[in-house]
């Protein structure tokens, strides 16, 4: 049966999940506050973009090595939720024309991992091993 097929791979496939989306939630903070990949800038200090690529630098780190996962990741999402109202909802009602399905997508994704935790391949879990 297709639907069951892959179900045994599930809690890794939650940690692989995981680590795309923290290295990639990780290169968002990058870019705004070090220019790395090219372009973004130099938000100022104190700002609230810069306090938004902190956040990001700090739990996509966090989230990737799956480290505090849950709290790191309820951070996330929230100040993804915070930049969807503040920096896309007004632009435009559609989500696909305000730029803002990145970060409703990145809310979710994050809210799933406070719920369900980091998965296997984590130093989380390596924690709750010892």
């Amino acid at each position: 049966m297709p639907t069951t097929r892959f179900a045994p791979y599930a809690p890794q496939l939650l940690s692989v999940l995981r680590i795309m989306a923290g290295l990639l939630f990780l290169a968002h903070g990058t870019q705004k506050l070090l220019g790395f990949p090219a372009g973004g800038g130099s938000p100022a200090m104190m700002s609230l973009g810069w306090f938004a690529g902190v956040i990001e630098i700090v739990t996509g780190i966090l989230i990737t090595i799956g480290l505090f996962t849950r709290p790191a990741a309820f951070l996330a999402s929230g100040t993804m939720a915070f930049a969807y109202f503040i920096a896309h909802a007004p632009r435009d009602f559609f989500p696909v024309n305000n730029g803002g399905d990145a970060a409703i997508l990145y809310c979710f994704v994050f809210l799933y991992f406070a719920a369900a935790g980091a998965g296997p391949w984590s130093v989380d879990a390596s924690r709750r091993a010892a």
